[in-house]
């Protein structure tokens, strides 16, 4: 295990889950073999998430009756996770699409981007990668890039490092899954820096893979949010930016 680099950084592993047992276990016990400081966020699940949980008395937990999104998952968790006095969380799925072998990575990275969120990147060309995937992630780029002038190759991974201490004060609008899409924006207005690191991921077959992602509903949700977030750059941030970078410029002179 590598508790060690956890501990010294104070970086826990953040896994919100809804309805996945038949993943979920199998993700704990590949995260268990890097680390034990590990935080699980039971989205009012109605399988028997709670029971798989509690073979595990020394996870930490948070779990509540109604299933909220996973937005509210993660801002929940993030809440928890400064409580117990962590500095940064590494988000990953517990669906069984990433790899916990990439742990390390965001540990490295993080050491060079101490003030930065850092994204896992995927491989979107691959085969597996289903269709409505490789749509949401150009059009995440595309607008994300407008409302930050930021350009990332993978905006939608939800393989994440968070400085979880740097967006404490940060007021979220979100829930569900445009939440990770707000964060990004938010936390770059702020002048949290972003950056990335490669990963792997994998796409179970279609009858296999459990998805909560509804396509009309979330789309519409993330339409509405990027909407919002655009007019807010567009009246508000570009212009607090450019005036800055002109006042830099005038004072450095």
């Amino acid at each position: 295990m590598m508790d060690e680099v956890f501990e010294q950084h104070k970086v826990c592993v953040l896994i919100p889950t809804y309805n996945n047992n038949r993943t979920l276990e199998k993700v704990l016990q590949d995260v268990m073999r890097f680390t034990s400081h590990i935080l699980v966020v039971n989205d009012g699940s109605t399988d028997n998430t709670a029971d798989i949980l509690a073979q595990y008395p020394l996870l930490k937990t948070v779990q509540y009756t109604n299933n909220q999104g996973k937005g509210y998952a993660l801002r929940r968790g993030f809440k928890e996770a400064v409580a117990l006095g962590y500095d940064y969380v590494i988000t990953i799925d517990s669906d069984g699409q990433h790899f916990a072998e990439d742990l390390p990575k965001f540990l490295d990275k993080l050491k060079e981007h101490p003030r930065a969120i850092i994204m896992g990147a995927r491989n979107m060309n691959q085969a597996s990668v289903p269709g409505k995937s490789s749509f949401g992630h150009k059009f995440s780029n595309f607008w994300f890039k407008v409302e930050t002038g930021v350009q990332m190759s993978d905006t939608q991974s939800g393989y994440r490092l968070y400085p979880v201490y740097l967006l404490k004060d940060i007021k979220f609008l979100t829930k569900k899954f445009e939440f990770e899409i707000e964060v990004m924006v938010r936390a770059v207005w702020r002048g949290i820096d972003i950056t990335e690191v490669p990963v792997r991921v994998y796409y179970a077959e279609k009858g296999e893979r459990v998805s909560h992602f509804r396509p009309f509903k979330d789309f519409t949700r993330i339409s509405i949010l990027n909407t919002v977030l655009v007019t807010l750059a567009l009246l508000y941030y570009k212009p607090r930016d450019f005036f800055r970078s002109i006042k830099k410029k005038t004072s450095g002179r």
